[in-house]
């Protein structure tokens, strides 16, 4: 993958021994790894696989899914290089959104009425999984409207599987949604909490944005996630002392500091991840940024 190598370490010897690279056999062995661990790769819920489009439209979606924030996604393979992934992909997205109903209705079946009814149509994905991409592929996911992944894979060995973003773009009606919901968010809750606290949730966004290339905003209703292939964090409204963030930690890493961190395993809230961080102020902020480096490089 893209310069990166691998070795086991030889604990008989001292020594290092390269684990190469390889491209699957077939497409669909890649397929069936991801669709068996698709939640733990791509932080997404499997549908189905090989869906059917109908008679008319006379295809086959490679895999169904609805990540963590209810976002629709469809997702292609290729084993090697292929340049017609792209284009493939779009043609079924551009299905799945002239058939709501029967996507809500795959969901409902699969997961239950309460996740179909709050699939997020504003953000639906395609991620295609191939060998590599060319510049040209890069290229061309920056001209669609559309939020799209193009993730290179390799296979190390026989039980190690590599999954590298190569580019990540979210589509242009999410991006014009959160930059007309801002300011209206904005002033509501400066009229209940104040400005600090907004304030302080504009510093915590820029930082989380700032983390690297490819970051994505999805808002909801009642948080906005940060995400690259999954989530890494997630923003509630300010309260009106403090702000609360959610992250992909494991509480069991991090020493808790009552008052500024808190396992929340096993407990409802909204957004994703384990581990609670307050925020209530610009010191506060400032302390979590490991935690936040942490949770962006697991994702």
């Amino acid at each position: 993958m893209s310069g990166l190598k691998l070795f086991r370490a030889d604990t008989t010897n001292s020594g290092m021994t390269e684990v190469m690279p390889r491209l699957a056999e077939i497409e669909a062995e890649v397929q069936g790894l991801v669709e068996a661990h698709m939640e733990t790769l791509l932080g997404v819920r499997f549908l189905a696989s090989e869906y059917s489009t109908g008679a008319v439209h006379g295809g086959r979606i490679d895999s169904l899914g609805l990540d963590e924030n209810g976002s629709p996604v469809i997702i292609e393979y290729k084993r090697g290089t292929d340049a017609g992934v792209i284009n493939q992909g779009l043609f079924y997205l551009a299905w799945l959104m002239d058939h709501r109903a029967e996507f809500e209705h795959l969901v409902r079946d699969r997961l239950g009425v309460t996740a179909a009814s709050q699939v997020l149509w504003s953000g639906p994905r395609l991620i295609c999984i191939a060998g590599d991409f060319t510049r040209y592929d890069v290229h061309a996911v920056r001209e669609h409207r559309r939020s799209i992944d193009l993730v290179r894979y390799r296979l190390f060995g026989s039980d190690l599987l590599g999954l590298e973003t190569v580019a990540s773009v979210i589509g242009g009606v999410q991006v014009a949604r959160r930059a007309r919901r801002q300011p209206s968010v904005a002033r509501a809750t400066a009229d209940i909490q104040g400005t600090a606290m907004v304030e302080l949730a504009g510093a915590v966004d820029e930082v989380l944005l700032g983390l690297g290339d490819g970051v994505k905003c999805v808002e909801r209703k009642t948080y906005r996630a940060y995400q690259r292939l999954r989530n890494f964090a997630c923003l509630c409204p300010p309260r009106r002392t403090k702000l609360l963030v959610y992250l992909k930690v494991d509480p069991k890493d991090v020493d808790l500091v009552p008052g500024f961190t808190r396992d929340v395993s096993g407990l409802g809230h909204h957004g994703t991840g384990d581990l609670e961080v307050q925020l209530r102020t610009a010191r506060d902020v400032e302390r979590a940024q490991d935690l936040f480096r942490s949770s962006y490089a697991a994702a």
